[in-house]
């Protein structure tokens, strides 16, 4: 179910403090993975980085008083990157996990989201996880939807699992066949299939419990993290979350 967090944001309101990065004088480096429509994509005609957080986290510079660099790269690679210190945050629908909080800090939520299962439009008998069994699953690899699928395959439910690393590539293992379905975030499923009408595909609807994403930051950039906080907090007062939310969702 898609939902913004009014509560969520305004329940955090945290005090500026000082940071690696002072306020109004600098750069503030971030790294995403542009294949995850409506949250962050390419603009075929001119190459510019679209989507809900890339409009978020350029809201959140401005705040900042800060220039926002954003370098797509791979999915697999954001994490290791950010711990690298390659980039000071991390935006990319990326869910927040008890797994991931043991190798990074997040923000406060900023979006709440659900798996769905995405099938061929003619599949009557899939509605739910439960129905999986036997079934060939792609995924985009390392996101929720990996996730669900590697303990399914465990449970010996999925017969098995492709990984790849656009989400692109995973409908397309379903449209010739390799796959039987993919499961995925439900606003990503139904970006993809409004922007790909033609192709013989549907989601589900939602079939798990919610998740939250979070922009993902260095555990030893403590201050970093207080400021975006409070950028949220603000974008959020100020009318402008909503703006966002409306842009890309068409729902207040």
């Amino acid at each position: 179910m898609l939902k913004k967090l009014p509560v969520l944001l305004t329940a955090v309101v945290l005090l500026l403090t000082m940071s690696s990065i002072a306020l109004g004088s600098g750069t503030l480096k971030v790294a995403t993975e542009a294949g995850f429509m409506p949250f962050e994509f390419v603009d075929e005609k001119t190459g510019e980085l679209l989507g809900f957080d890339m409009d978020l986290i350029r809201a959140i510079g401005e705040v900042l008083d800060l220039e926002v660099q954003i370098d797509n790269i791979s999915w697999d690679g954001l994490i290791p990157a950010l711990l690298n210190n390659n980039y000071d945050a991390v935006i990319a629908g990326v869910t927040i996990t008890e797994e991931r909080l043991e190798s990074v800090d997040f923000s406060t939520p900023y979006f709440e989201s659900v798996l769905t299962i995405v099938t061929k439009d003619h599949v009557d008998n899939i509605f739910s996880l439960d129905d999986l069994d036997g079934k060939i699953a792609a995924v985009q690899i390392n996101t929720t939807g990996d996730f669900v699928a590697s303990d399914l395959q465990d449970e010996g439910v999925l017969k098995g699992v492709s990984r790849f690393d656009m989400v692109a590539d995973a409908m397309a293992a379903i449209i010739i066949g390799v796959a039987d379905v993919v499961i995925l975030d439900l606003p990503v499923a139904e970006a993809y299939l409004e922007a790909n009408p033609a192709a013989p595909l549907k989601h589900v609807g939602p079939v798990s419990e919610d998740e939250y994403y979070g922009i993902a930051l260095n555990k030893n950039n403590s201050a970093l993290l207080e400021q975006i906080n409070s950028a949220l907090v603000q974008l959020q007062e100020n009318g402008t979350y909503d703006e966002l939310y409306q842009k890309w969702f068409g729902v207040n």
